[in-house]
């Protein structure tokens, strides 16, 4: 009878890590997800707050303003000045490095010039060894390397870093059926996130 008694303990407890589990999976994503929008919040909203009190309007302004600026750079006048500002601050020694660094690493992510665009599966660590990256420069004459070398760039799983690889084309394989982003997911999370992969 004492043994039945444990079994029906057991199961009871056993269901109720279960249910545990269950709602820690679904609310963990939904609370970092809302925690790192918080942060970015108010890392946007501290750069005017010493200037107004009113928490949440400084994040609002700075938004507009940026919408604003993205507006008017769409007119020939401010195209003009933004493209003097522009030239002027890639010849600027010492600003030069930082500026076009910058300037650089957002159009990567961002604009008409994206890099991350093209998932591949590289051949760096051995025969039978791929990883996932993204080619980001396809012209290697400028270290006389020749037309049958690529740049890949290979995202580390969980940081904000990653490896550039020089490697022969034919070591890479493109990747057609799986979209960038679910690529860069796939990649950063460490193979964890399930991807939609296009019908060929």
């Amino acid at each position: 009878m004492a043994s039945i008694e444990n079994s029906d303990d057991d199961g009871f407890v056993k269901k109720l890590f279960r249910y545990f589990i269950q709602g820690l999976i679904i609310l963990a994503p939904i609370a970092l997800t809302i925690y790192i929008l918080y942060l970015f919040f108010n890392w946007v909203d501290n750069f005017l707050r010493p200037f107004i009190g009113i928490p949440g309007l400084g994040f609002i302004i700075i938004i507009a303003f940026i919408f604003f600026i993205g507006w008017v750079s769409s007119s020939i006048i401010m195209e003009a000045l933004l493209n003097f500002l522009d030239h002027w601050l890639e010849r600027t020694p010492g600003i030069k490095i930082l500026y076009t660094s910058a300037k650089d690493f957002f159009r990567a992510f961002a604009g008409d010039k994206k890099k991350f665009t093209q998932p591949v599966l590289a051949n760096i660590f051995g025969s039978d060894v791929w990883v996932l990256g993204f080619v980001t420069d396809e012209m290697m004459e400028k270290f006389h390397l020749g037309d049958d070398m690529i740049g890949v760039y290979v995202p580390h799983s969980y940081a904000f870093s990653g490896q550039l690889y020089i490697l022969p084309r034919a070591k890479v394989k493109i990747i057609d059926n799986i979209s960038a982003g679910d690529a860069m997911k796939y990649t950063v999370t460490g193979g964890v996130v399930e991807m939609d992969t296009k019908k060929a």
